[in-house]
C-alpha cells in the first residue's frame, strides 16, 4: 500500500499467492477475518480516490479466492468505499478469474465493472500506473 499523486490517493496491492490454501480447516475463519481486516484497513486509508491492484500470478488454484468470498467483498464495501475505487486492476488474470468475472458481470454495476483492467505483465502495469509505491513480492515478479 501507498499514496500516489497531489491528494490522498491510496494505491492498495492485493498478492493472492499470500492467501491461506483453501484445504485449511479454518479456511472459512481465515478468510472471514481477512476480509473485516482488509474491509477496516480500505476505511482507515481511503481519503480520496484509490486504486487496487490485485496480483494474480503465482497463485496456485487452491490459493484463489471463491466466488463466494468476493460476491461477500463486493456487497459489504460501503458506497462511499465503491464510489471513490478509480480502478480495480488484474494483474496476471487467469482464465479462471476472467470467467468469474465475465459470469458475475450481469451481477455486478455497470460502474463497478468500467472500473475492472486487465493487465498482462508488470511492464503493462509500470506503464498505468507510479511504480514508485507499488511493491511487488519476488514470487510475482519471477
Amino acid at each position: 500500500t501507498g499514496y500516489y499523486g497531489d491528494g490522498l490517493n491510496a494505491i492498495i496491492v492485493f498478492a493472492a499467492c499470500f492467501l491461506p490454501d483453501s484445504s485449511r480447516t479454518d479456511y472459512n475463519y481465515v478468510m472471514e477475518n481477512l476480509f473485516l481486516y482488509v474491509i477496516s484497513t480500505l476505511e482507515l486509508m481511503v481519503a480520496e480516490d484509490y486504486m487496487i491492484i490485485y496480483l494474480n500470478g503465482a497463485t496456485p488454484r487452491r490459493r484463489m479466492p471463491g466466488l463466494g468470498w468476493m460476491k461477500k467483498c463486493y456487497q459489504m464495501i460501503d458506497r462511499r468505499l465503491r464510489k471513490n475505487l478509480k480502478s480495480f486492476i488484474i494483474v496476471h488474470p487467469s482464465w479462471f478469474i476472467r470467467t468469474i468475472l465475465a459470469v458475475t458481470r450481469p451481477f455486478i454495476s455497470s460502474k463497478f465493472s468500467s472500473k475492472i483492467q486487465y493487465v498482462n505483465t508488470l511492464a503493462e502495469l509500470h506503464e498505468m500506473i507510479p511504480m514508485e509505491y507499488v511493491h511487488i513480492p519476488d514470487s510475482i515478479v519471477k
